[in-house]
């Protein structure tokens, strides 16, 4: 099976429906990240294959879960992950990747030159340092720190009712435990990538 079947395939089981071009940007993504990988050491996957499972379809497979919106922030996005192929996928949605490592935004930079991406904006810095939008955004991270620290670096960015979502492996029960006064898990739903066998959960954190 050629990536492109492979991808196609992927986004054929989670059910979704891109628009036109789609895939095809979705492959350059992954053909200049694995590019750059070689160099900067972005990501430890290496094998392209490897990489349309646990980098762009285990982006993608929140698309279903997150609530309609015209913004999202993609909190310690590293590689563009998964900012990049949600803003592939939805490009009438304004997608801005929060990222401090230098190496990591250049990348991404030459990503939204290479592949057209005028809905992708990029913040080179911290978190805690990005103002409040004015719009309400959703506020999204993947493999990016403990709950906690999710709160204490990005909860300013929503207002009351707000939400957080945070994209997880194994289901974080002391992480859960451990959550501050006015923040409460309202959903805990896992995920299914096609292709990967390990366990993937979306914990939705609400502000009280």
């Amino acid at each position: 099976m050629s990536l492109a079947d492979q991808v196609t395939a992927g986004i054929s089981a989670l059910g979704l429906i891109l628009p036109d071009g789609a895939e095809s940007r979705l492959l350059d993504y992954l053909a200049l990240l694995t590019k750059w990988n070689r160099v900067y050491n972005l990501t430890a996957i290496r094998e392209e294959r490897d990489m349309v499972v646990q980098h762009l379809l285990d982006s993608l497979v929140v698309l279903k879960q997150l609530p309609d919106a015209t913004a999202v922030v993609d909190v310690g996005s590293g590689a563009g992950l998964p900012g990049i192929p949600l803003a592939i996928a939805r490009p009438q949605v304004a997608v801005t990747l929060v990222e401090p490592v230098q190496k990591k935004c250049a990348f991404q930079q030459q990503a939204k030159i290479q592949l057209g991406l005028g809905n992708v904006s990029i913040i080179c810095g911290r978190v805690e340092t990005m103002p409040r939008p004015e719009a309400d955004v959703v506020v999204i991270s993947r493999a990016y720190a403990e709950l906690v620290e999710f709160i204490s670096t990005s909860g300013h960015l929503v207002g009351l009712g707000g939400r957080l979502y945070a994209m997880k492996g194994l289901l974080p029960h002391a992480e859960i435990a451990a959550l501050p006064s006015g923040w409460q898990v309202v959903a805990c739903t896992p995920l299914v990538v096609p292709g990967l066998a390990a366990e993937r959960h979306l914990i939705v954190l609400e502000k009280q």
